[in-house]
């Protein structure tokens, strides 16, 4: 679904950025991968190796907080491969404080994360794209942005602004061919939701009208549909992968 494309994906070393870098790769993109550290970077790629030799993936680990940093990686994209058709912005950062336990610099660097960065690598990214003819950026939103959450009062603020960014450059972008829309997973089994007591997880199941918590593959395969041509007439869409859960 994705022959001969060049994605670049953020927070692509573990859960659900890993696969949607392990789903683009089986369905013939060439991917490089963003993450936070050179160690977590050389672990996702060992381990995407040793699923199959023959991807072409690789990685890279700018400080998304800072544009310039950002700008570099994503001209080394363009310049080893000429162009640049899918960026997935998936890396960010939740939170449960209690508001009374925040502070502004708390706020901040949560916004900073979760928005600020994302603008960060689509401002070059949209020149490039710009330049080629067209492209497709996707955002990782959540199903919080539609419903709150009853603490951690930054995560749900900075996806709502994912989700009017997201529709925002839609608009902007569409005249140069070039797809913006978002996906807001509901509870999918990472890590840390993995770890979670069977006490704690029977509740979240029991919300979930289809009863069962996400995979990362239901998250990735939605990535997967909107970044190939079978999506190319939907721009400006929230993608809810939730189990309809935020009803």
């Amino acid at each position: 679904m994705l022959k001969g494309k060049i994605a670049v994906v953020t927070g692509g070393t573990r859960g659900i950025g890993f696969s949607i870098v392990k789903k683009y790769l089986e369905n013939g993109a060439k991917v490089v991968l963003f993450g936070s550290r050179a160690e977590t970077v050389d672990k996702a790629l060992a381990a995407l190796k040793e699923e199959n030799a023959d991807w072409e993936v690789s990685g890279d680990y700018p400080n998304l907080k800072d544009a310039a940093s950002v700008e570099e990686a994503i001209t080394k994209v363009k310049e080893k491969y000429g162009r640049i058709d899918i960026l997935v912005n998936n890396a960010g950062v939740s939170d449960s404080k209690k508001v009374e336990d925040y502070t502004s610099e708390h706020f901040a660097n949560i916004m900073q994360l979760n928005v600020n960065a994302i603008m960060n690598t689509i401002i070059p990214a949209v020149k490039i794209m710009r330049e080629q003819g067209g492209g497709c950026i996707l955002n990782t939103s959540s199903m919080v942005s539609i419903c709150g959450q009853p603490s951690g009062v930054a995560y749900p603020t900075s996806k709502s602004a994912v989700n009017g960014l997201t529709w925002s450059l839609a608009r902007e972008l569409g005249p140069s061919g070039i797809r913006v829309n978002a996906v807001a997973p509901g509870i999918t089994k990472t890590d840390m939701v993995a770890a979670l007591p069977e006490q704690m997880i029977k509740p979240l199941i029991n919300a979930i009208p289809l009863r069962r918590i996400g995979e990362p593959d239901d998250i990735a395969n939605a990535f997967l549909f909107l970044a190939s041509d079978m999506a190319s007439y939907v721009t400006g869409e929230i993608l809810s992968v939730d189990g309809a859960m935020r009803s």
